[in-house]
């Protein structure tokens, strides 16, 4: 065996080594994906948004829309209007500070055609207007009388002292929701979930945060698709109809705003 042979038989034997380490340390076989929420395949649900390890898929490329162009204050007053006076949202959530948390992630509305940009906007606020009652709320409303820690989620343990009821514009919920999240965006979320209702700018990068890692892979199957991946246990197959329908009529209806067709498959 040459010099040149072995020198090269060694090194991919060192790349093997790394490789399959890396794929242990997900728990993945070498050609599987490890998707945003460590779990291993080989589909756009593994290997798309949030991918981590493996043969990961690119992004799709960006568009030239301009998200503040279609959130027009005109857009975001004619939905915060509609909130009471006494309304703690009144006085938190203001397009400002949804602009200025948009800055982390210049991927949101800009995916696909100019119309699909229109109905990845419409569908983010349909969800956010039915969470917060058109930015009246900043907390659920019965949140801290609810239990929301997931004990068999180990890698993000609950603080027994804090609770994980939802807050913001999305309404994050869960131990392991607070705690990525706060890693992504540099706040404990784990020990100080409260800072989400504290800060502004803040509670609108947790929904975009949210948004981008949980909904986003899944806007291109329709509407219906973002409400499974938002509160689908809850709401879809079913299980309540009601609340179903008073968000796809607020999408229908910021998609008319903005002069988009909503697409199909708008129930789940």
């Amino acid at each position: 065996m040459s010099k040149h042979v072995a020198t090269i038989i060694i090194l991919l034997a060192i790349h093997a080594a790394v490789y399959d380490a890396n794929a242990q340390n997900c728990g993945c076989e070498r050609g599987f994906c490890c998707s945003q929420y460590g779990y291993c395949g080989q589909t756009v649900e593994y290997c798309g948004a949030g991918c981590q390890e493996g043969p990961c898929l690119a992004p799709p490329p960006t568009n030239d829309a301009v998200v503040a162009d279609i959130v027009t204050p005109g857009f975001f007053d004619g939905i915060i209007d509609q909130a009471a006076s006494s309304c703690e949202g009144k006085r938190f959530y203001s397009r400002g500070a949804f602009l200025e948390a948009l800055r982390l992630y210049p991927r949101f509305g800009r995916i696909g055609s100019s119309d699909d940009s229109r109905r990845e906007i419409a569908a983010f606020f349909a969800h956010v207007t039915h969470e917060t009652g058109h930015f009246c709320y900043v907390e659920e409303i019965d949140g801290p009388s609810k239990d929301y820690c997931d004990e068999t989620s180990t890698q993000y343990p609950c603080n027994p002292s804090k609770g994980y009821h939802g807050r913001g514009p999305i309404q994050l919920s869960w131990n392991y929701n607070y705690g990525p999240a706060g890693n992504s965006l540099g706040f404990d979320g784990l020990n100080a979930p409260e800072t989400v209702a504290t800060d502004p700018v803040l509670s609108f990068k947790t929904a975009l945060w949210y948004w981008n890692n949980r909904v986003q892979p899944v806007v291109s199957q329709g509407f219906g698709a973002t409400i499974r991946a938002i509160n689908g246990a809850l709401e879809c197959d079913g299980a309540n109809t009601a609340t179903v329908q008073s968000r796809v009529g607020y999408y229908t209806r910021y998609c008319s705003q903005f002069g988009v067709a909503p697409g199909d498959n708008l129930t789940c």
